[in-house]
């Protein structure tokens, strides 16, 4: 942690999953603002004019307006114009910020997404009431507790599934195949969500896939390491990065010190003296002397985008895939009352060549378009083929991999 109650996110957007996501990098912090901005407050006549505005509107306007929404258009409108990451956040919006960084939830454990205007089950969590109930991929989801999703606004549908654990929460999908919904009666359980999964490809060849980064990334990479090293002497290792969206900062440095033995992961520069700092590899190299290969994409964001260019700066790695998305900048989450925060770009960080990646994402070694993007790195089938991942090959390849091996991810 960058400071005592504060937790850095670097992150690109919301991945609907039982838990919410937000869009942005953040320094979250507890507790209401603790900097004394007192030389920059506003004015007895600055404060005068809000109020003359705010009491004109809510007693004159043609149509009756709540007072609590006039201040949250204010709000917005102050911060609209800055940058598009800048906004204010709803308690729900908040919560959804925590959880992310901690990946613990209580709910059903199903990661959704909306995709072709439906909300449809990207894959039930391991472990969780959802797989034990049966759900399966590629279900769509048509209500909550009796309440019909609204794909305006997924996330009510996020919050319904969230709740105390032990409490009941019914579902109602549509099945590919069958022409009746099925309807789903489960109790909330506290959620653990995984980043990390890893599989043996043979050969002494692994894969790690990586689908955000939170508290508990780094040491499932560990984990994930002690698996595939199991009587097992690696030769190389994919990195895969594919529509990871960021997460923790401090679990992207711990998964880039997993590759580099020494060096400059990553500096944060901000106004404010506490908004800017620099993170570095320590000794131990975990995969030391195994060939690396990273695959990104467009979806590869923020977090996923510091892993990669401090692999590929320091020529730890070759990138494989596509451009990245192009998220450089932080954001300050300060709490305010009833719940609420405001979020605010307040640093850009930077690769170890010093180069900022913001708006413009980072180029790979060996650019190789996917052949199915809607398929692929989605969980949408429980097996896709070495053959039906041209990125994945062409990763493969250049770390050495004999292709004469068949290979199943599952």
């Amino acid at each position: 942690m960058l400071l005592k109650g504060r937790i850095i996110l670097m992150m690109m957007l919301g991945a609907v999953a039982g838990f919410a996501a937000s869009a942005g990098g953040y320094l979250l912090k507890e507790g209401n603002r603790y900097t004394d901005f007192s030389s920059n407050r506003l004015s007895e006549d600055q404060i005068s004019l809000l109020g003359e505005v705010f009491e004109s509107l809510r007693d004159e306007y043609v149509d009756e307006l709540d007072g609590s929404t006039l201040i949250e258009k204010a709000i917005g409108g102050m911060l609209e114009g800055l940058d598009s990451h800048s906004r204010f956040l709803s308690a729900d919006d908040y919560e959804g910020i925590r959880i992310s960084a901690t990946g613990q939830y209580a709910g059903v454990g199903l990661d959704i997404s909306l995709e072709d205007g439906q909300v449809r089950v990207v894959a039930p969590l391991d472990g969780t009431p959802a797989q034990r109930a049966g759900i399966l991929s590629g279900d769509i989801v048509i209500s909550v507790n009796d309440v019909p999703v609204d794909i305006e606004n997924t996330e009510a549908t996020v919050n319904r599934m969230r709740g105390q654990s032990g409490t009941p929460v019914t579902l109602e999908l549509k099945r590919k195949g069958l022409d009746e919904t099925l309807h789903f009666a489960l109790t909330r359980a506290d959620i653990q969500v995984k980043t990390v999964r890893a599989e043996h490809l043979g050969g002494g060849y692994g894969y790690i896939r990586l689908m955000g980064f939170s508290d508990s990334t780094g040491k499932e990479l560990e984990e994930a390491f002690s698996v595939l090293g199991d009587g097992n002497e690696l030769s190389g290792i994919i990195l895969d990065l594919r529509n990871n969206p960021g997460g923790v900062l401090d679990a992207a440095v711990e998964v880039a010190d997993a590759f580099l033995e020494q060096g400059l992961i990553v500096r944060v520069g901000g106004r404010m003296k506490d908004a800017s700092f620099e993170k570095y590899a320590t000794p131990g190299d975990t995969f030391s002397g195994i060939d690396v290969a990273v695959l990104v994409n467009n979806g590869s964001a923020s977090a996923s985008e510091i892993v990669a260019a401090a692999l590929r700066d320091h020529d730890r790695a070759h990138l494989v895939g596509e451009q990245t998305y192009g998220k450089g900048s932080v954001q300050t989450v300060i709490p305010l009352l009833n719940g609420e925060a405001l979020k605010l770009t307040t640093s850009h960080y930077f690769t170890p060549s010093g180069d900022s990646i913001n708006g413009t994402g980072i180029k790979p070694d060996f650019i190789v378009a996917a052949q199915h993007p809607k398929r692929q790195y989605r969980g949408m089938d429980s097996d896709i083929e070495l053959s039906d991942d041209s990125q994945l090959q062409e990763a493969l390849r250049i770390i050495g991999f004999n292709h004469s091996e068949s290979i199943n991810m599952h």
